[in-house]
């Protein structure tokens, strides 16, 4: 009678094992979100530079007590101009402060100028070194940040439909209710 060579179990064992990799991804809350390095942390410095006649963003706002949000958008980005009545809406709860990402002035004055600015100030980031000091990867991106100026929540993509209520909303509400 033959022997069976056990590097025939090798096959089905690897197959068990990637499916079982696979089991897992498919089971974790968000698979689509990234860990942000920044979450707990002071937020890091905005530019010093904003938009014509707009106000500008400054360090000291960020530590201001309540609860704000801090958004990266550009008026090249089609997510940001979806998620606009969202800010639109926000802004009247609270302090909503944008910096604009990669962006000309003349595109963003425009942007605002037909889609409201919900802004209470601005900062610029023409070249994009303020993103990645807040370890955005790509617009539009929302902060939380607390009274202190500390970063609680960062939410990646466009704030709009279930992700927004189902994910966004919960850490807002959940920031709002620690500040009181």
């Amino acid at each position: 009678m033959a022997r069976i060579s056990p590097l025939v179990a090798v096959p089905p064992l690897a197959f068990a094992a990637l499916a079982g990799m696979f089991l897992w991804g498919m089971g974790r809350d968000a698979p689509n979100e990234l860990p942000s390095a920044m979450v707990g942390r002071d937020a890091p410095a905005v530019p010093q530079t904003t938009l014509p006649g707009k106000t500008q963003l400054t360090d000291e706002m960020l530590r201001q007590p309540g609860v704000k949000l801090v958004n990266f958008w550009a008026s090249w980005c089609p997510p940001c101009r979806a998620e606009h009545p969202t800010l639109t809406d926000l802004a009247k709860r609270m302090p909503v402060y944008g910096v604009d990402l990669r962006d000309t002035d003349a595109n963003a004055l425009q942007f605002l100028a037909e889609d409201g600015d919900p802004y209470a100030a601005i900062a610029t980031d023409p070249k994009g070194r303020t993103a990645i000091d807040w370890g955005v990867t790509a617009p539009p991106e929302t902060f939380i940040v607390d009274g202190e100026g500390r970063i609680l929540y960062r939410y990646a993509g466009p704030l709009v439909r279930e992700d927004y209520s189902n994910r966004f909303l919960p850490e807002l509400e959940k920031a709002m209710a620690a500040e009181e």
